[in-house]
């Protein structure tokens, strides 16, 4: 795929029949819906947004509403101002249309949508708006919307995620989270969780907020602490200069005006999976069943600035950072009915191990820091993927440092022990990138999320560190969930995998997504436990989209028959 040609939405010939397949990979010169400039230290990046340009047929994307495609376009421009123009300090959002800054995902579109579409479309949504957050928290890339005319939905929960909301008092800009009184869902991408966790509005205001759907203008919406500040259109501008200049001095960015090209990521897809250089997919459509292969480095990795620059994309960490992420969101999106992933990889431990300490050594570097974010964002995509997620390590894995992390974002983890032949066994290690490198979306790496926090098995792990781990001692620290030997090795993994295959995939998505984060909550947790359960629910309630529902009355002067009973 090239993302300076192919389209985001293409058919393709798979297992016979031909299936439409959604692309994640797109580039600036392709964008019909963002405008991206970068000034110095401050990139714009504005919503101006093609009405035709839907990535599916069948409605316009009027009052600069958006849909997957303006996302897709939304995360790669995000990735371009972090790899492309590291110089950048602060990202302003803005409209390029007059008297409305953003409506919102486009309610047709969802009122056309199948249901996994709906969920998956809030999911990577979501994820995007986690990841503007995630590199404010991190890499020091600040971010504000500025914000002329009506911002409503999706539109007010991108502006929540960025680190200051300003808007123009001209007694007609408002914000809102319409969803309740308009369509009969919840904001679909977190904006409950941040009006009250992030912007701390209190209760009863968010109650009123919430269910009017006419908006709240500039002086309520600042004194409701739904936005920081406002001003009248003549001062406007002056208002952003001033919130750009603190936020300027809020960055520790400092990375030089030019940095790397984000050539597009290469994949081949066919009847057999997704295929890239590091990453490889092998799809089994027959056990529903994925296995995903990541590849230690050929070679010993880039370990100076000079030579990871030189690198590029081509860097290692880099380049398995990007291509497993693509693979993450292809298989959720184009292979709905592949409900089990099963993880393994392949090469020398010594060179992921080597490729580990390179990171460490040099985090302050300006594009290793980058991509650890890669990294950490990529994992972290893996944690709240609705998909089982299975981690086998037998004979030629590595699953040392950050691929072990590949591991413990799992449900579970097999070791084949090889007693009569330990010489020949696989191993595991532990390394610094363990232990604090790559944090989940509950703010715990995952060595503590697995061990609830516990300090005396966390320091006992920190003493094997660096050490190569056998399938005994593994078992014995809780490192993996089972040790087969190679006699029962092959009938075991057969017979998981195919009573896996055999559960209902809805219990398994509640199940999953309950497990994997135990103990403290924080909004990113509580953000993707309700899209998990209650807006997938909410989805397929006959209020929401049944015949008589909002969402699909939505426009038509018509009002909802609602089922009044309380579930």
């Amino acid at each position: 795929m090239n993302a300076m040609t192919e389209p985001l939405l293409f058919k393709q010939v798979l297992a016979g029949e031909e299936r439409e397949l959604v692309s994640f990979a797109t580039h600036p010169s392709r964008y019909r819906h963002w405008k991206l400039s970068v000034e110095g230290d401050v990139a714009h990046l504005k919503l101006d947004i093609d009405e035709d340009g839907g990535i599916k047929p069948g409605y316009k994307l009027k009052l600069n509403s958006y849909d997957l495609g303006v996302d897709i376009e939304l995360h790669d421009a995000l990735n371009r101002i972090r790899f492309e123009h590291p110089a950048v300090k602060v990202v302003v959002f803005e409209s390029g249309k007059d008297r409305i800054w953003c409506s919102g995902a486009n309610i047709y579109m969802l009122g056309l949508s199948t249901h996994a579409w709906k969920v998956n479309f809030c999911k990577f949504t979501n994820e995007t708006r986690n990841g503007l957050e995630d590199s404010s928290r991190n890499e020091g890339l600040k971010s504000i919307a500025a914000v002329t005319g009506a911002c409503a939905g999706g539109g007010y929960e991108l502006a929540l995620a960025c680190d200051r909301i300003v808007m123009v008092d001209d007694r007609s800009s408002t914000v809102s989270l319409p969803e309740v009184p308009l369509l009969g869902v919840l904001p679909g991408t977190g904006g409950l969780t941040r009006v009250t966790d992030k912007r701390k509005v209190r209760r009863d205001l968010a109650d009123i907020f919430c269910t009017t759907s006419e908006g709240v203008r500039a002086d309520r919406a600042r004194a409701w602490k739904l936005i920081d500040d406002h001003a009248k259109p003549q001062q406007f501008g002056a208002l952003v200069d001033k919130e750009v200049a603190a936020l300027r001095g809020q960055s520790d960015r400092k990375g030089p005006e030019q940095g790397i090209t984000l050539t597009p990521v290469k994949a081949a897809i066919d009847d057999a999976g997704y295929h890239y250089e590091v990453v490889d997919v092998q799809v089994d459509r027959a056990t529903r069943t994925a296995t995903l292969t990541v590849h230690a480095p050929a070679a010993a990795i880039a370990s100076t600035p000079e030579a990871i620059l030189a690198a590029g994309v081509n860097w290692w960490p880099l380049q398995l950072a990007r291509e497993l992420d693509d693979a993450i969101l292809n298989l959720r999106t184009n292979e709905l009915e592949i409900g089990t992933w099963v993880l393994q990889t392949r090469g020398d431990a010594q060179r992921v191990a080597h490729a580990a300490a390179v990171l460490e050594q040099h985090k302050a570097h300006w594009l290793v820091r980058e991509t650890l974010g890669a990294l950490r964002r990529t994992l972290a995509r893996l944690d709240v993927t609705s998909r089982s997620l299975i981690a086998l390590v037998d004979q030629g894995s590595c699953f040392t440092g950050t691929l072990y992390e590949l591991a413990l974002a799992c449900d579970r983890i097999y070791m084949l022990d090889l007693p009569d032949a330990p010489d020949a066994a696989p191993t595991l290690q532990l390394t610094q990138a363990n232990f604090g490198r790559y944090p989940e979306v509950n703010g715990l790496t995952r060595l503590q999320t697995r061990f609830h926090e516990d300090a005396a098995t966390l320091q006992q792990l920190a003493g094997v560190k660096d050490s190569a781990l056998r399938a005994a001692q593994a078992l014995e620290l809780g490192l993996v969930t089972l040790a087969p030997d190679d006699i029962d090795w092959d009938d075991e993994i057969r017979l998981m995998l195919e009573e896996r295959a055999s559960l209902s995939p809805d219990a398994l998505t509640g199940m999953e997504a309950s497990l994997r984060f135990p103990g403290r909550e924080t909004m990113e947790t509580r953000v993707f436990g309700r899209l998990s359960a209650w807006q997938n629910w909410i989805f397929i309630r006959p209020n929401a989209v049944g015949e008589d529902g909002a969402l699909k009355l939505f426009g038509t002067g018509r009002k909802a028959r609602f089922d009044w009973k309380r579930i």
